[in-house]
């Protein structure tokens, strides 16, 4: 089992920074690929970035504007937010998965199989 907490939602202004950061626990930390997702009020969740041991993916709508990374001495994955705009108003869900498979697609919500309890993102206009 594997344990995540995110942490570093909030509420700020459009154009503002971020930073959340998701801790995990239970399991070695470098086994695992992490993702975050997202999930606006009446939407479904969808895929914001992905890191795995050689790989980063992002969504087009957060390219240039999101960074993830990893340290994995911490057990720790980081999605920094910049140039926030108000349609990344959503709660945020950390993932993580151990699967390795061919044709893996870490953007897909079902290749996770722990996940957060999620943090509030409000982004105002």
């Amino acid at each position: 089992q594997v344990q995540l907490v995110e942490s570093g939602g909030g509420l700020v202004q459009a154009g503002g920074s971020l930073r959340l950061s998701c801790v995990a626990s239970g399991r070695t930390f470098s086994n695992y690929a992490m993702g975050w997702f997202r999930q606006a009020a009446g939407k479904e969740r969808e895929f914001v970035a992905a890191i795995t041991g050689g790989s980063i993916y992002y969504a087009d709508s957060v390219k240039g504007r999101f960074t993830i990374s990893r340290d994995n001495t911490k057990s720790t994955v980081v999605l920094q937010m910049n140039s926030l705009k108000p349609e990344d108003t959503a709660v945020y869900y950390c993932a993580a998965t151990e699967r390795r498979y061919y044709g893996i697609d870490y953007r897909k919500s079902y290749t996770y199989n722990y996940w957060g309890q999620g943090t509030q993102v409000t982004v105002s206009s």
